[in-house]
């Protein structure tokens, strides 16, 4: 399966973004679909993560309550919805697909996207 992220941009503190995560191939509701970000010059970190059926979604500590995690299979597409966002949530974003569990945080994964940049910024 390939995945292209798409969505991020410029938005000031407390705004809103919607990151999409498109995948190709008929097999996209066979994988758990998970996110990581990586600030400049940082490790890569769990972001969020959703089953198969889209029925269970976990979510870092960081952004719980402020990111909701969803998928449509039968477009396809997973999205990322992102509210009050603060500069520490200024990082590249990326969806993976696999078989890895949707609340595991180790950043291994069968399938990377290439990532979507978010800034953060007044």
């Amino acid at each position: 399966v390939q995945l292209q992220a798409s969505g991020g941009g410029l938005v000031q503190p407390g705004g809103s973004l919607r990151l999409s995560c498109a995948a190709s191939g008929r097999t996209f509701s066979s994988y758990d679909i998970r996110w990581f970000r990586q600030p400049h010059e940082k490790d890569r970190e769990f972001v969020a993560g959703i089953s198969r059926s889209g029925g269970s979604t976990y979510y870092a500590d960081s952004v719980k309550g402020r990111f909701t995690l969803s998928r449509d299979n039968a477009k396809n597409t997973a999205y990322l919805q992102m509210n009050s966002l603060k500069p520490e949530d200024t990082a590249v974003y990326y969806c993976t697909a696999g078989t890895q569990a949707y609340y595991s945080g180790r950043s291994a994964a069968d399938y990377w996207g290439r990532g979507t940049l978010v800034t953060v910024s007044s």
